[in-house]
């Protein structure tokens, strides 16, 4: 489980067929083979950290999420798991991608920045006013949600803590509604 709370943004430094290799972030030396870490949102398996990170992907993933888009060079956003003990800071997040989405526009206001995002008609149900939602791995408040579009607001410690300052409209994001929302639908649709 992952807060969305992100931890780093590092560089991909290839990807070999189902294998990404990510820079791993300065300072942090505790890595354990096996451990989960979400990658722009997508919870993978540190299959190897030798020369950065390393993630076997499976094709279910590169299908459902944008990671299969990725190159040498690109940025990505970095979150280790979340421990018993640690702060839930954001929410709840799996890092299983529900769908993939884009950003359709970006305005600068005096201190902040509102990213709009079109996820389609299927998704517009998970959309709720100041619901919670989770763009490549950032836990973000969905706001004027309308016919499967949505804005949030970002403030300038998300800008530069995360990649997000990297979009531009027509980019290809993660996208995961908030778990709880998917329950409740769940739970009401098996109601007699």
């Amino acid at each position: 489980m992952f807060t969305g709370l992100v931890q780093a943004c590092e560089r991909v430094l290839k990807r070999d067929g189902s294998r990404l290799a990510i820079a791993a972030p300065v300072g942090v030396d505790d890595w354990v083979i096996g451990e989960s870490v979400a990658v722009n949102g997508v919870c993978l398996t540190v299959v190897d950290f030798s020369d950065g990170l390393a993630f076997d992907v499976s094709e279910e993933t590169f299908e459902r999420s944008a990671l299969g888009l990725l190159g040498a060079g690109d940025r990505v956003n970095l979150e280790r798991a979340m421990r018993p003990m640690d702060r839930l800071g954001g929410h709840i997040v799996q890092g299983h991608v529900d769908c993939v989405g884009s950003v359709t526009s970006i305005e600068e206001l005096k201190g902040s920045w509102v990213f709009r995002f079109d996820v389609g008609l299927h998704g517009d149900r998970y959309l709720i006013d100041k619901g919670s939602i989770t763009v490549n791995g950032v836990s973000l408040t969905v706001v004027h949600p309308d016919g499967g579009c949505f804005d949030v607001a970002v403030i300038p410690h998300t800008f530069a803590e995360t990649c997000l300052s990297e979009l531009k409209p027509g980019s290809t994001v993660n996208i995961e509604y908030d778990v709880l929302a998917k329950h409740v639908e769940k739970l009401l649709a098996v109601r007699p």
